[in-house]
């Protein structure tokens, strides 16, 4: 591929959110903002642009969350569709079409594109083994299966993958698989699907991706170069479900397309019905551009599989040229989890923090997992709107206005002759903007932002070095020429910051009275004219206190908290065990005297406990993570007496203390519920 191909338009299509719930910040850290930034960025530039996204409203979690409401599939799509959709209008994520896969011209185009595709013959049809419920009376799709995972003996696995361990399974990999319709245990039945070759396909697409995108992100590169290598394998395209697109040929009835086939036509049918008469230019003219945003989950799909679906159907369809994929975004040092609410909601936060949609954006591209996975923490969420936004971007706009208002009445001054100092502060502006231009057209948006804010810091800088309100009295051409230069790099940065803070710069261009912002003007030292009025000013960002960052903290510890209560599950039970097996276990009361923590050993504390006899006790307990020594001294406590003797760090215990392990892991020592004489036998 010619990397210096100039093209006419460009095509962006986003990932489709699941419309099984609203986004959250991982979806917006991926997908969402990059390509929102650099939509915007093309757009500044002129060029012909459009940004296609929509919901993935099919497959078999939307069927289960329904089930488990007791509502239709289509009441759960219908809902999270207006939420995902009015949230990003929220955030400023600037679609020309954000639509869905529910829509009568999807189904149309997907069931035409298969049709297409069964019609050519590159198909073909398997028959295979899969588990059917007979009390439903259906095949079971993955997720309708539950049961024991082989690796980590969670009892509650999935049929595709154990939460738990994070081990990809297949149902017939679980131990006792139960039907999660019926709770019956299901049998292994016939049945046959459709399958694209994608073998078939295997040296075009190992020419196109390895031979001619070499330029494209090594994640991306990596992952397909993997799958290419290991050899590509037929995937089935259709599948035994009564929610998704009808399967468009005789003989299918009960079987619908593969969410994973449907989905991505998603992109065409949404371009149909963006430009019902110009669509076909924007997917088959090699004058166009197609870049896919989207998370590493989807690389292959994108790559790989959707590429081969269009190669098959042929009529001219285009390959992306380029799918900067990002990694995962955690939270708090933990994985995002849906099901576990481990997450920050995009409506949730438009809600909590009205007016902030920029500090959101500017903190997902500054920690953009562009080549690993990165953390978003609420501690730097706050420092940085404190410390860059508030304190570096806010301030020196707000100085540069305030001051001209002070001094010139709002109106900006007459520069006259520019003086050395100036010229060099605005053309490091115009390096800084060589800078983001080639950082933009390679998909480094985190650094782009940067150095978007290195103007800031050289607006600040220059504003220190001249000191204008120093020499009003003594100098009042001089202070003209420094506010009209400080004016001329504010009017830059509204330029800079529009793809990143839209609604930030929407303001800065109220207060400079500028329109038409253009990437071209960027780096110029005549965007605003003398003797331009001002608008009022208005403080861009605002410090965010402590308490609000400890709330969402405390939010999220809530949700956890909660979690664990409802997926809580006692222990199996343990074998039984005779009453003379027991009886040798001597559990007896003691009354503990004294608690220190065992040096050099975080999780243990070291008890004296009066037992009855007169001599103290010694046992050692690993639960300096759950209790502080004073708060133990004291208490009563069950101990195992008889065990022998064992040094732990050096300090020999002598016996066990007994305690539950509580459903968020945490431990609670066992003892009497009033007095107990020490010594006394439990039994």
């Amino acid at each position: 591929m010619d990397a210096n191909k100039k093209f006419k338009r460009t095509l962006i299509t986003t990932a489709l959110p699941y419309a099984n719930g609203p986004v959250h910040i991982g979806h917006l850290a991926g997908v969402y903002v990059p390509a929102d930034i650099y939509a915007r960025y093309l757009r500044l530039k002129g060029e012909d642009v459009i940004m296609i996204g929509g919901s993935d409203e099919h497959g078999v979690p939307i069927t289960i969350k329904a089930k488990r409401e007791g509502v239709t599939p289509q009441d759960i799509v219908d809902r999270y569709h207006g939420i995902i959709k009015d949230s990003m209008k929220g955030l400023g994520i600037s679609f020309d079409i954000y639509s869905r896969t529910t829509s009568d011209i999807h189904h149309e185009t997907a069931s035409e594109f298969f049709r297409h595709l069964y019609d050519k013959g590159e198909f073909i049809e398997k028959s295979s083994m899969q588990l059917y419920d007979e009390a439903a009376g259906q095949f079971l799709a993955d997720r309708y299966v539950t049961g024991e995972c082989p690796h980590c003996h969670n009892p509650q696995a999935y049929g595709d993958q154990c939460e738990k361990c994070g081990t990809s399974l297949s149902p017939t990999d679980l131990i006792n698989p139960k039907s999660a319709l019926t709770d019956t245990t299901p049998e292994m039945r016939e049945t046959f699907h459709w399958y694209l070759p994608l073998d078939k396909w295997q040296d075009h697409l190992s020419q196109w991706i390895l031979e001619g995108h070499k330029e494209w992100r090594s994640n991306v590169y990596g992952q397909c170069k993997s799958w290419l290598d290991m050899g590509l394998q037929p995937r089935a395209v259709s599948r035994d479900l009564d929610w998704g697109v009808p399967v468009p040929v005789e003989g299918a009835d009960g079987k619908v397309l593969y969410v994973w086939f449907d989905a991505p036509i998603g992109y065409i049918s949404n371009t149909k019905e963006l430009l019902p008469d110009e669509w076909e230019k924007w997917w088959k003219d090699p004058e166009t551009r197609i870049i896919n945003f989207i998370g590493k989950d989807n690389i292959v799909f994108h790559c790989i599989v959707f590429p081969a679906m269009l190669s098959a159907y042929g009529d001219g369809y285009q390959l992306p040229d380029n799918v900067p994929a990002n990694e995962f975004l955690n939270l708090e040092g933990d994985k995002i989890s849906t099901s576990r609410n481990w997450a920050v909601w995009l409506h949730e936060y438009l809600e909590e923090f009205p007016g902030k949609q920029d500090v959101l954006r500017y903190v997902l591209t500054a920690n953009a997992p562009e080549t690993k996975d990165n953390d978003f923490t609420w501690a730097d969420f706050q420092a940085r709107n404190n410390s860059e936004l508030v304190a570096i971007l806010g301030n020196f706009v707000n100085r540069v206005v305030v001051l001209t208002g002070k001094y010139f009445g709002g109106t900006v001054p007459d520069a006259g002759n520019l003086e050395p100092i100036d010229t060099d502060a605005l053309a490091e502006i115009a390096s800084l903007k060589e800078k983001m231009t080639e950082l933009l057209d390679g998909f480094h948006f985190r650094d782009a932002q940067r150095e978007a804010m290195n103007m800031a810091r050289a607006g600040n800088k220059y504003l220190q070095e001249t000191e204008p309100w120093k020499m009003w009295k003594t100098d009042p051409e001089r202070v003209a020429t420094v506010l009209h230069t400080a004016l001329q790099i504010v009017a830059n940065i509204a330029i800079a910051f529009e793809p990143f803070l839209p609604f930030m710069s929407e303001k800065l261009c109220s207060i400079l009275g500028m329109k038409d912002l253009s990437w071209d003007k960027l780096g110029r030292n005549d965007l605003i004219s003398s003797g331009s009025i001002l608008g009022e000013s208005a403080l861009l960002f605002e410090k965010i206190e402590d308490a609000v960052v400890e709330a969402q903290v405390a939010k999220l510890q809530k949700a956890k908290e909660e979690n664990a209560k409802q997926a809580w599950k006692p222990e199996p039970i343990a074998e039984n065990v005779d009453i003379e097996f027991f009886s040798k276990c001597d559990i007896r009361v003691g009354t503990i005297m004294e608690c220190t923590k065992v040096p050099k050993a975080d999780k243990l504390l070291q008890f004296k406990i009066d037992d009855g006899t007169g001599q103290p006790r010694t046992i050692v307990s690993g639960i300096a993570k759950y209790y502080d020594p004073e708060q133990l001294v004291g208490k009563q406590v069950c101990y195992i007496a008889n065990l022998p003797a064992r040094k732990l760090k050096g300090v020999e215990s002598c016996g066990m203390i007994l305690s539950a392990v509580n459903s968020d892991g945490s431990l609670t020592v066992i003892g009497p519920t009033g007095p107990v004489t020490p010594g006394a036998k439990v039994g």
